[in-house]
């Protein structure tokens, strides 16, 4: 898509947002730069030759420590892109209220090309070269997945730390979070921004006294973040997922896809094009302008610009990937009245499980510990009462789900819930209260640079 490059995009939103704010002489300009970017190109011997490859880690802000953000693994990575997504993190991470500053990561591979011993050795290379620059550290520099990584190679990073790092064994699992649960992980990591999105749709809908319920949604990218999502919204909130888009092909069924059965065929090694549900597509750009209640980009930035946006059918956008829609996209859609849920707010449930994973590996103690006996005592207590008033026995079903109550998922997900209803509620309350703001982006960029300045301000800066 041609259009607003997506760091152009970012900055656009920066300086409508400053539009709105009296802020002291130079610190709009401090907020938005970026503090610094590191590009390392390292070598790796590898098929009896020395291959190089190239990354970059940005860190946006440090107005608080330390500073967090993932690490994708693409063919087209570039610093540009980095940069941007670094800026995101910053504001993600103040609107919702985790005490991280903004960075960001990226390895320019292409993932095909090699198998999993050539990658571990890559991304153990990689680890070090981060180290080597405080680029990684539990409390400076923590990386997490992203596009192109996963739990796999989140371990292999927080080994390599360890290993090179023996002045930080005691906390050294908490340099990188995303990690196997055998690896000090957490649990709910893995669906944590794809039920991030649902949860923050749903707190959208109602706020707007609409419901979830048969809402048609087509979901753009059927990776960690949109399978989950697609999961959790048909599951738990009763929608129907009436397209899946993917770069190999479309999905689409008016009734609603079967997205249990086309996630246990994706990761049985199936594809698009040999779905089991719904009715496939040859690939279209196209496609995204379907007709649909909800249309959530869980793919790539810039998928929706000044090209496509008069034709997209959808009301509500939820931007389950980062920066999907580019500034000229924003102002027409924003003209036209669709309404958008930020990406700053609606993909942020991977930071906020990330800020729990890695305050476990600080405190050594999985959530729920000291809790779980006393939740079971309690709930068998309340089931008893029930039971005797009634004078019926509860279902199986319903006791147990009471007797597993209060474990670390449950923890997690509560947790989850919570930050993400309130930071979307802040959004809407502001934009409320200053209706100049013209949309949820800008109420969550002006709330989340208020957090910052706010910070520069008590360190005396």
């Amino acid at each position: 898509m041609s259009g607003a490059s997506f760091l152009s995009s970012v900055g656009a939103q920066f300086d409508k947002a400053f539009s709105h704010m009296e802020l002291a002489p130079g610190l709009a300009e401090r907020i938005r730069a970026t503090n610094s970017i590191y590009r390392v190109t390292f070598g790796v011997r590898l098929r009896g030759e020395l291959v190089s490859f190239t990354g970059w880690r940005a860190v946006h802000s440090e107005h608080v420590e330390p500073v967090k953000g993932g690490i994708r693994y693409a063919p087209d990575a570039n610093s540009d892109e980095v940069e941007a997504l670094a800026a995101l993190m910053t504001l993600k991470c103040a609107l919702v209220g985790v005490p991280f500053g903004g960075s960001k990561g990226a390895l320019r591979i292409d993932r095909s090309e090699w198998n999993e011993l050539e990658l571990e050795k890559i991304t153990r290379r990689f680890t070090q070269e981060l180290a080597r620059r405080g680029l990684i550290s539990p409390g400076r520099n923590v990386p997490a997945p992203d596009m192109g990584t996963g739990e796999r190679e989140m371990a292999w990073m927080a080994d390599e730390y360890r290993r090179i790092s023996p002045l930080e064994t005691l906390n050294a699992a908490a340099c990188v979070t995303g990690k196997p649960l055998s690896r000090g992980g957490i649990a709910g990591r893995t669906e944590a921004t794809g039920r991030g999105v649902a949860y923050v749709l749903a707190e959208h809908f109602e706020a707007t006294g609409r419901s979830l319920e048969g809402c048609r949604i087509i979901i753009q990218g059927f990776g960690n973040v949109g399978s989950h999502a697609a999961l959790i919204l048909s599951r738990e909130f009763g929608a129907t997922i009436t397209g899946i888009l993917e770069r190999d092909g479309n999905l689409f069924d008016e009734n609603g896809l079967d997205i249990p059965a086309l996630v246990a065929h994706v990761a049985e090694g199936g594809t698009i094009r040999t779905s089991p549900t719904g009715h496939f597509r040859a690939p279209s750009p196209a496609a995204i302008c379907s007709d649909c209640d909800v249309l959530i980009p869980a793919a790539m930035e810039n998928a929706i610009t000044a090209e496509n946006a008069a034709d997209i059918k959808a009301q509500v956008i939820v931007e389950a990937a980062n920066g999907p829609v580019d500034s000229e996209a924003d102002a027409i859609l924003q003209e036209r009245g669709v309404e958008i849920v930020p990406d700053l707010c609606a993909n942020a449930g991977g930071v906020i499980v990330s800020y729990f994973e890695w305050v476990k590996n600080l405190t050594h103690m999985p959530f729920g510990l000291m809790e779980r006996r006393i939740s079971q005592r309690r709930f068998g207590h309340v089931a008893n009462l029930i039971e005797g008033l009634t004078r019926q026995a509860l279902p199986v079903n319903v006791r147990s789900e009471l007797a597993e109550s209060g474990s670390e998922l449950d923890f997690v997900r509560s947790g989850l819930e919570d930050m993400m209803r309130a930071a979307y509620r802040r959004m809407a309350n502001r934009l409320r209260d200053q209706p100049e703001l013209g949309s949820l982006r800008q109420a969550g960029y002006v709330l989340a640079i208020e957090e910052v300045a706010y910070a520069y301000r008590d360190l005396g800066i």
